[in-house]
């Protein structure tokens, strides 16, 4: 007979406060990093010697160890006696979500009114951000090389429509929009446009002295908070779901196997990368070099051998976690007729025989055995043979590390828009999949 399941509704909740700090990646890993120092955690330098400062982790009395480069984190829990071949078992996600990104000269404007300067990130949904109230967020790079978080979290910006009146072919041809001309956010009235205008507004809301911040990596967000939704409240809408429900789900895990009373049998690992909307190709991105340093240096500080890496990484599984598309009862025929995954049905077991998906059979029985575990019931997904299948950071950690990999997620409806919708049970459902996979 199986455990009960350790998160409830409880877990949703959490997740809304998570979805709400946590307007930009950098927001995101930081409130991951903190929840994960609540259960035990402690940051490590990637420019320390990492045998130092685990033998010092060891004497305190506590394995659990993260680095945080940029938009993404890495976190692990070396149990007591591992030997240096003990394999990982890793859940992998995205920090990032497709939104309006802030250009390097950034005060524009025109015919009595001021605008903000952006560039479309990754793949939005570009229709879902007009007419909204967007905040502002993300990371200011200071003379001195430090970096501060902003978050101006109220209505600061709009990207507005355009009246029906001056458009009416609009309802019966579709709505055109240029990602050039039509996306430009409104802040403000003014006819001078004035460069730094908008830099000198955030050093003031962060109290920076003027002058001070030399780089900015900013972004747009919808200020409306996450909302349960439906009669009884069965469904979950908010903000970027794809894919800190993921990195959510995977820290709760993380930390629960970390905080529990049994040594988990392999190593469990948190990596939340950065960039993969737009590719992964980054030095905090899937595709970049940052897992497989740590894990590698991990095999190291416990004086393992090139041997004991090589062991590790042929052990090691990956299920990499990320959102995927629930059937749309309004558009039902651009899903696969025998695979319609249903919100609150469980996670989804994500295949393509072409590998835009990493999962093979022997990944399947991999999750098969974790959702066992759980008492989590779970759905497959496969796209329509008529429509190209979009990938995940899966097939790149399988081939970048040749470690095994297994595509799953959370189905969801208005994938990409700036307001996604779930099912209110799948979240602590994923947690409690991911959690028994992590005890391995």
């Amino acid at each position: 007979m199986t455990e009960p399941a350790r998160f409830d509704r409880g877990h949703t909740d959490d997740l809304m406060t998570f979805l709400a700090a946590s307007p930009s990646p950098y927001h995101a890993v930081a409130t991951a990093a903190e929840r994960l120092e609540k259960a035990g955690f402690r940051q490590v330098a990637e420019t320390d010697a990492w045998d130092v400062v685990t033998s010092a982790a060891s004497a305190a009395g506590t394995g659990g160890k993260y680095v945080l480069r940029g938009g993404a984190i890495v976190a692990w829990y070396v149990p007591e006696g591992a030997a240096p071949h003990t394999p990982f078992r890793i859940v992998g996600a995205h920090t990032d979500s497709p939104n309006l990104r802030v250009k390097p000269l950034p005060d524009s404007g025109a015919h009595g009114w001021r605008q903000v300067a952006v560039e479309i990130y990754g793949g939005p949904l570009l229709n879902s951000w007009l007419d909204r109230d967007l905040g502002l967020a993300g990371r200011l790079t200071l003379r001195d090389g430090s970096t501060r978080l902003v978050n101006v979290d109220r209505p600061l910006l709009r990207v507005p429509q355009l009246a029906i009146h001056l458009d009416r072919s609009v309802t019966a041809d579709g709505l055109k929009l240029d990602k050039q001309r039509h996306m430009q956010p409104v802040w403000g009235l003014g006819n001078d446009v004035r460069d730094g205008d908008l830099i000198a507004f955030l050093e003031e809301t962060a109290g920076i002295p003027a002058g001070e911040v030399t780089g900015w990596d900013l972004m747009t967000h919808s200020v409306e908070p996450p909302a349960y939704l439906g009669r009884d409240r069965e469904l979950l809408a908010g903000p970027r779901m794809d894919n800190l429900l993921s990195v959510h789900a995977g820290t709760a895990a993380l930390a629960a196997v970390a905080s529990g009373a049994s040594k988990p049998a392999s190593i469990p690992v948190l990596a939340a990368f950065d960039h993969e909307e737009n590719g992964s190709q980054s030095d905090t991105g899937a595709d970049g070099p940052l897992l497989g340093n740590v894990l590698e240096r991990s095999v190291f500080a416990r004086g393992g051998s090139y041997e004991d890496r090589a062991r590790a990484f042929a052990g090691t599984v990956c299920l990499s976690s990320d959102t995927g598309h629930a059937v749309h009862p309004n558009y039902a025929e651009r899903h696969d007729p025998t695979h319609h995954p249903r919100v609150n049905g469980g996670p989804i077991l994500k295949v393509n025989v072409n590998n835009r998906y990493a999962t093979d059979g022997s990944g399947r029985a991999e999750f098969t055995a974790a959702c066992e575990a759980a008492d989590v019931p779970f759905q497959s997904f496969v796209s329509n043979n008529s429509m190209p299948c979009g990938t995940t950071i899966g097939p790149i950690t399988a081939a970048r590390h040749g470690i095994k990999t297994v595509d799953i997620g959370v189905a969801i409806l208005s994938m990409h828009s700036v307001r996604e919708l779930c099912g209110a049970d799948d979240p602590f459902l994923l947690a409690n999949a991911l959690t028994a996979f992590l005890e391995g």
